[in-house]
């Protein structure tokens, strides 16, 4: 594992506190639909989470919460937890508006044990969450300290052969292996391009091995993994729409793997 600044979880706050404003505003988010109704879910996760009315979930780097609250309404009983303080104030603020029971909570992945005493049915994390952690064994660790025995990951995420090129999908830039903190300063947002904010990330590039290696460590069971050819966010550039809530690379269409699914069961 590569070294990386000891400030990088203070960074990665400040990045996500600045951008949150305007996602909450942005299009890509659509709040004004959530609020009336809309579910934030793709069909990938509602396809592996099932029916999970009456579970307890724990969302694991829930951003303002959509997908939250969006489980909340499908009958379960949701912990929300992220980093950025506002997006989290946020989240409290529209769940109260839905008079929704979601709880939220602000805490680093890593530290959250410190924070909330219970275990969940399923522990629930999507889309461009573990790149902003530099361990996934400490990850992993966190993830079955919370589960239940007999209870479920559901890990949806961005495949790490997308965070190997440069923006625009034209070279490789970055290893598919976990050996270098990737430091970067960008300008907008991928949610409003044209967010009148710079911001500094620090994050990592974990391959398949590091994750499912993780979580085999911990003793958990890969009960299903699949790759998709298609994101279900208009969240790179170079994308074309191809379907409902399907995008694809104009210039490489169905060549990369773009999005992984990984459902793992703890043991009895």
């Amino acid at each position: 594992m590569p070294d990386y600044p000891a400030n990088y979880a203070a960074l990665n706050r400040s990045l996500w506190n600045a951008k949150t404003e305007y996602h909450v505003q942005s299009e890509f988010y659509n709040v004004p639909g959530f609020l009336a109704g809309e579910s934030s879910l793709n069909n990938i996760e509602m396809e592996l989470l099932g029916d999970i009315s009456g579970q307890h979930i724990l969302h694991l780097q829930c951003h303002f919460g959509q997908d939250s609250m969006s489980l909340s309404r499908m009958g379960a009983h949701v912990t929300g937890v992220d980093l950025s303080d506002k997006a989290i104030d946020t989240a409290r603020r529209l769940a109260t508006q839905l008079g929704l029971d979601t709880r939220f909570i602000c805490s680093d992945v890593y530290a959250l044990p410190e924070h909330l005493q219970q275990q969940f049915d399923v522990v629930f994390t999507t889309y461009g969450v573990l790149g902003w952690l530099p361990d996934m064994d400490r990850w992993a660790a966190v993830v079955a300290h919370f589960l239940k025995p007999g209870g479920r990951l559901v890990l949806v995420e961005f495949h790490p052969v997308v965070w190997m090129f440069d923006a625009n999908f034209t070279r490789v830039e970055y290893s598919y292996f976990n050996r270098e903190t990737i430091t970067e300063t960008e300008t907008g947002t991928y949610a409003d391009r044209t967010a009148p904010i710079q911001t500094t990330s620090v994050s990592w590039n974990h391959s398949l091995g590091e994750v499912l290696g993780a979580l085999l460590k911990q003793g958990l069971e890969i009960e299903q993994f699949e790759e998709y050819d298609y994101s279900p966010y208009n969240c790179f550039a170079e994308l074309e729409q191809t379907g409902e809530r399907q995008y694809r690379l104009r210039h490489l269409p169905g060549k990369l793997p773009m999005v992984y699914s990984v459902v793992a069961q703890k043991r009895s």
